[in-house]
């Protein structure tokens, strides 16, 4: 009667340990991802606070691309407004593709392309990009590893115990994904 009770007692336990076991890996891989959305976060701030440093050394030499700094502008008004995840996401594409244009236009100024203030804030802004770039790239790869293991067997048994669902990948819109073309 003794081994009935330790095979049993160990069975509870090794169903126990698998239980815990998948918890803590959906707990784990949401935690990444959510760590992932706040680094994609501090590099939208670091390229929001880049932009009026940028627009005032712009200014002095595109006097005549006003519509252009206006969008920028409020591109990053709209960034440091937004609240929600979908609205920064939304907003860091916008401010992308204004600066975009920017950087476009900036190419017909030579005394600005010389300027050292403009070529160390477009270094800056480049470097910022390569960042969220990444970290958008590192965002991808917790959803996928987390819906990987949310649908695949036994993982999916485990989701759909413990409430876990499907989510979303970071997508660039189709309307970023077209060229930018600037006219003069």
């Amino acid at each position: 009667m003794t081994l009935f009770w330790w095979v049993t007692g160990g069975a509870v336990l090794l169903i126990a340990i698998v239980f815990f076991s998948y918890y803590n890996r959906f707990v784990s891989l949401i935690n990444q991802i959510e760590n992932s959305f706040s680094q994609i976060d501090v590099q939208l701030k670091k390229r929001a606070d880049l932009v009026p440093n940028l627009v005032a050394s712009v200014k002095g030499y595109m006097k005549h691309e006003k519509g252009i700094i206006d969008s920028v502008t409020d591109a990053r008004k709209a960034l440091v407004g937004a609240r929600d995840f979908a609205g920064k996401v939304r907003a860091g594409d916008v401010l992308q593709n204004a600066l975009g244009k920017l950087f476009a236009i900036a190419e017909n100024y030579p005394n600005l392309k010389a300027n050292e203030n403009f070529l160390q804030l477009q270094q800056e802004m480049s470097a910022i990009e390569d960042k969220i770039a990444y970290a958008r790239q590192y965002y991808n790869d917790g959803i996928m590893s987390y819906n990987t293991l949310s649908t695949t067997i036994p993982g999916v048994w485990f989701a759909s115990l413990f409430g876990f669902k499907k989510k979303d990948y970071l997508h660039i819109p189709d309307k970023q994904r077209e060229q930018v073309n600037v006219e003069f």
